[in-house]
């Protein structure tokens, strides 16, 4: 028995979501069939986490077992051969068979993009929230302190979930223009896991503060309110990318990826 680790890419529009459902297309059901071709059984993909309906990847992580005896240079090339254009394998690597991608994964980093224009643009309608009015970008990196550290986020959990803790810990969080992409905002953030929505609650509450419907301190307030239901609506799912995950140099294998390709 093998277990192998990949990193994979994927728009999340035409999906709903990661985890596999029993109606409609998900990239986690595309991915275990393609598998299932090419290693001649069922395979179970266990992800580092569930992105949601319309949410993308940059470098998601997830990994199964197998007792194919096929070579890692021909899984990989089989697996993007038959994947549709909208996802790709970016890595393939033989883990230690202790590895679980969502166990061991030490930080996610997601990072989300606003379109602030009073002109809607086309091109960015799929990969970002469109925002007309102007954002004040000061008020918003005001918030950010709020954030840091190990805090109970029951206020930007997703409505309706039961979870056995709410407190989650992050890392960083940032806000800043996109390099190279005009009009672009994009708020980043580090941390040890995510609820469900957390981050697009997040910067729902941000575009409130930019916006001068909220303040600085009010976000705080809402933060320590530990109630979701204070807290505005999320932001939408399309803006939203898993941008990386790391595992530490402990889980580093040998792997197979074009010349040049870590993402």
């Amino acid at each position: 028995m093998r277990n192998i680790k990949l990193t994979i890419a994927y728009d999340g529009t035409n999906y709903l979501g990661w985890q596999k459902q029993k109606q409609g297309p998900t990239v986690q059901g595309i991915l275990e069939d393609v598998l299932r071709r090419i290693l001649g059984h069922k395979i179970k993909l266990r992800a580092a986490g569930r992105t949601d309906a319309g949410v993308h990847a940059l470098a998601q992580v997830a990994h199964f077992h197998t007792t194919s005896k096929r070579d890692l240079e021909t899984i990989f090339r089989a697996v993007n051969a038959l994947l549709p254009k909208d996802i790709a394998v970016l890595r393939v690597e033989e883990m230690d068979f202790k590895f679980h991608s969502q166990y061991h994964a030490l930080r996610k980093t997601y990072f989300y993009q606003i379109y602030n224009h009073p002109i809607r643009n086309p091109v960015l309608r799929l990969y970002s929230w469109w925002v007309p009015e102007p954002l004040d970008l000061s008020a918003m990196r005001a918030c950010l302190p709020y954030l840091i550290g190990e805090k109970d986020f029951a206020s930007f959990r997703k409505s309706g979930t039961d979870l056995k803790s709410t407190i989650r810990t992050v890392y960083e969080a940032q806000i800043k223009r996109a390099v190279g992409m005009a009009h672009v905002i994009r708020f980043e953030i580090t941390g040890r896991g995510f609820m469900r929505y957390m981050v697009r609650n997040i910067v729902g509450a941000l575009v409130e503060v930019g916006l001068g419907r909220l303040s600085p301190e009010d976000f705080k307030a809402i933060l320590e309110a530990r109630d979701r239901s204070v807290a505005p609506p999320p932001a939408p799912p399309q803006g939203l990318f898993l941008k990386g995950i790391y595992y530490g140099k402990k889980w580093r294998a040998k792997d197979y990826a074009p010349k040049g390709v870590r993402p």
